[in-house]
């Protein structure tokens, strides 16, 4: 049996009932999958709504410009700017990242990751963050170079985002011969350590039938709550991410 601890409510279709009524608050959550695999929207689906919640919400974004991807929201009916308006929804990237720690450059070394994290919990604890999203953490832990400091990282920037009551999405980029399901072996990170560290892994990725190409959705663990191990169908829609149990599409689950 499972301690049931308070949930941070997704207001995403489907995935609350997965995880029988949201996300573990404080939980470190591992958004993994390969490229096209909606990692990106769905984690601004859980942004939005939790703003719209009256959540402080924040995205950091590591590889597009904050403009860019305000641009790409704006395709989506969930979506609404007031929100960044309203100071409930900010949308950083690295640039102003670096604003705030008074220096000026598009790349990062390894001796800034500390700074990094500091710079994150500053921003979580001066805003009152409730909900974040990096967006890639792959892209960050591609600036380390052991597994010894990739650990290292995950673990710091987890513990210092749950000690801040924080509950958080981190985009894993995963190679697409496991995540998409089109060859045996199944990854959950870029570098093989990170899932050891989250709290919680959902697995993006597709099955093949008749001819095409289905998303899937698995919540793959979630300390903290009981959970639905079932995979669902994941369809991106105007209306954000809908998920479907996987044998209501007449196709047998694997």
């Amino acid at each position: 049996m499972v301690k049931e601890r308070p949930k941070c409510k997704t207001g995403i279709e489907g995935l609350d009932n997965i995880l029988n009524g949201g996300i573990p608050r404080g939980n470190t959550v591992l958004l993994s999958g390969a490229c096209g695999s909606g990692k990106t929207t769905l984690g601004m689906e859980y942004l939005v709504n939790g703003a719209k919640m009256g959540e402080i919400s924040v995205l950091i974004s590591v590889t597009e410009p904050s403009s860019k991807v305000v641009a790409n929201l704006r395709g989506f009916e969930f979506f609404d700017e007031a929100l960044i308006k309203n100071e409930k929804l900010y949308l950083l990237d690295m640039i102003s990242l670096y604003a705030r720690l008074g220096i000026e450059k598009k790349d990062y070394r390894i001796e800034d990751i500390d700074p990094l994290i500091n710079i994150m919990e500053d921003i979580v604890k001066k805003l009152k963050v409730k909900r974040l999203v990096i967006d890639s953490v792959t892209a960050i832990c591609h600036q380390l170079e052991t597994k010894v400091r990739i650990r290292e990282f995950v673990f710091n920037l987890g513990k210092t985002l749950s000690d801040a009551g924080c509950t958080s999405l981190l985009v894993s980029e995963v190679n697409p011969t496991g995540a998409w399901g089109l060859m045996p072996g199944v990854t959950y990170s870029a570098y093989g350590v990170e899932e050891a560290i989250a709290d919680g892994i959902i697995l993006l990725g597709a099955i093949e039938r008749k001819g095409y190409m289905l998303r899937t959705l698995h919540v793959v663990k979630m300390r903290g709550t009981m959970h639905s191990l079932a995979k669902h169908i994941l369809d991106l829609t105007p209306q954000g991410v809908v998920l479907i149990p996987l044998l209501k599409w007449g196709a047998e689950s694997g």
